[in-house]
């Protein structure tokens, strides 16, 4: 599961591949911004967490990796 997370007062977005489900992701998403948590806790396919405080969320979006472009491309 690809995740990208926008963070307030940061140039980049944090794009992690995410062997969690959507629903998972959409629950520590969820929890987080509610206040159950002050940090989104993610887990990428290595292993590697990633936190954000929840007050700095801009966004999160939530969908299916797509192909990887290998090389030159045509237009």
């Amino acid at each position: 599961m690809e995740v990208k997370i926008g963070v307030q007062y940061a140039a980049r977005e944090i794009v992690l591949e995410s062997a969690q489900s959507a629903e998972e992701v959409e629950k520590a998403v969820g929890e987080a911004l509610t206040g159950k948590g002050k940090l989104l806790e993610l887990t990428d396919e290595k292993g590697r967490k990633v936190l954000v405080p929840s007050d700095k969320l801009a966004y999160v979006e939530i969908g299916e990796p797509g192909p990887r472009k290998v090389g030159f491309g045509t237009i």
